[in-house]
């Protein structure tokens, strides 16, 4: 007979434990504001859960050491590149062309950013209600393709795509001004 009450008694004991376990009055809420007290935001500050804004001291754009020399990169370290069909500096890659190549969308123009001369950086309309970060004048945009600081995966694809130095000027890789012979313009597109 006392084995029967063994597995009784044993279901019992697990319910009341796990019934015990699960007794939490804060509940979801307070791990859900724990967990997730901030979210990153593309202008490298924090967005608090209440929707106020927290400065986390990342500037959305530096100064980085990569295989082209010096390059922009966002706030985590990732290429900034210029896609030269924005000649006179409007952004026109957009919708499918923006899931490859994101816009970097900022609040505003970021100043003091160690390496960058004051005047590189500006913001321009991306005509989705948000503003594009410029240096010398070009919209910035990052490359899906690179997966790590100092990928520069996204420099010179279909010849229109650049990495862009400090000073807002396209870095133009060695491999493209030697290939066939062919001069480059100012923002580094093969004439």
């Amino acid at each position: 007979m006392t084995l029967r009450i063994l597995p009784a008694g044993l279901l019992a004991l697990v319910l009341v434990l796990g019934a015990c376990g699960d007794d939490d009055d804060g509940g979801d809420d307070t791990s859900t504001a724990t967990e997730s007290t901030a979210e990153e935001s593309s202008t490298g500050s924090t967005e608090a859960s209440d929707g106020t804004e927290a400065s986390e001291g990342t500037a959305p754009v530096a100064v980085a050491d990569t295989d082209l020399g010096e390059v922009l990169v966002d706030g985590e370290g990732l290429t900034l590149y210029i896609f030269t069909n924005d000649a006179d500096g409007t952004p026109t890659c957009t919708d499918d062309c923006a899931a490859t190549w994101p816009p970097l969308l900022v609040e505003e123009v970021p100043e003091g950013v160690e390496g960058i001369d004051d005047g590189v950086l500006d913001v321009v309309d991306d005509g989705a209600g948000g503003q594009q970060l410029t240096a010398g004048g070009q919209p910035l945009y990052l490359y899906s393709g690179d997966a790590a600081p100092g990928d520069v995966n996204g420099q010179g694809v279909g010849e229109v795509w650049f990495a862009v130095g400090p000073d807002g000027t396209p870095t133009v890789a060695a491999a493209l001004v030697a290939g066939g012979g062919h001069g480059l313009d100012t923002w580094g597109r093969v004439r």
